[in-house]
């Protein structure tokens, strides 16, 4: 909590102990965490990028991807934990196989410490238009991930049984 005073007729900003600390301690972690998303990430581009329910993988560490030569310049160690990918059935696999998802929290925030998923195209880009959902290449098959910090082998888990139930 940001708290103000006044004194000597200038206002002077501090934050309150708690806060502060719990600040310190996002700060001194976040290295932490951002490595982990990275590494989870990794495994999880992988695994989709090889499993036949999907369509495509939207995410620039693969080589076929537009900005592949651009993320390995500027990304050596790897990122960018939110991407999308093609579903294989169209919107009706992709709200099943989201609904299907058990760690993965179906919310539209992004970057968080818990893995996300969300349908983009009925969701956060639902007022758009077909042709300016295309034109941001978003397809009732979009499904968009955000990795968090789980094991990664919980997340891949959690990816297969909801894939295993659209067979």
């Amino acid at each position: 909590m940001l708290l103000c005073s006044k004194w000597s007729g200038r206002s002077v900003h501090f934050y309150a102990t708690t806060d502060t600390w719990i600040l310190l301690q996002g700060t001194e972690t976040l290295s932490l965490r951002v490595d982990r998303h990275v590494e989870n990430t990794k495994k999880v581009v992988e695994f989709l990028a090889n499993d036949p329910h999907v369509a495509s993988v939207n995410h620039p560490s693969l080589p076929d991807h537009p900005d592949h030569e651009l993320y390995e310049r500027y990304f050596p160690n790897g990122g960018a934990p939110i991407f999308t990918f093609e579903i294989k059935g169209g919107q009706e696999a992709a709200w099943k196989f989201i609904d299907s998802l058990q760690i993965f929290s179906l919310l539209a925030n992004v970057a968080d410490v818990k893995s996300l998923a969300i349908h983009p195209a009925t969701t956060t880009h639902s007022q758009l238009t077909e042709a300016e959902l295309a034109d941001q290449g978003i397809t009732p098959s979009t499904i968009r991930l955000s990795i968090g910090t789980e094991n990664a082998e919980d997340i891949i888990w959690d990816l297969q049984q909801a894939f295993a139930k659209l067979d």
